[in-house]
């Protein structure tokens, strides 16, 4: 099965962060990304930037409303993602447990829709 781990943060979640403390979340992200796919479990990741440069898409009635933005207010909001493959959700939620950013951020398990 394959399930996307969302990583959210409260903006400015990482401000408190020295820039050695940075770099070294950053070093262990990628080291975690690599050792996902030495174990067969990686499909993707990837950070996202800041949502003050998002844009949210709405078509309804055949109209388009695009809004600056995430659309939900929200104190946490997405800054990234990834994209695994497990066995089942325990061994996900083992998975999602060891994302370095878990330290600081809520990490959101969710199994992939086959359609």
């Amino acid at each position: 099965m394959k399930f996307l781990c969302l990583v959210y943060l409260a903006p400015g979640g990482l401000d408190g962060l020295s820039p050695a403390e940075r770099d070294a979340l950053d070093r262990d992200s990628l080291a975690y990304d690599q050792q996902l796919a030495r174990d067969g479990h990686f499909i993707a990741a990837s950070a996202l930037q800041p949502v003050d440069t998002a844009r949210t898409l709405r078509n309804r009635g055949g109209r388009r409303q695009i809004i600056d933005g995430p659309f939900a207010e929200t104190k946490e909001v997405l800054v990234g993602f990834i994209f695994v493959e497990a066995a089942h959700m325990d061994e996900a939620l083992r998975l999602a447990a060891g994302i370095p950013m878990a330290r600081h951020a809520t990490i959101e398990v969710r199994p992939e829709l086959e359609i």
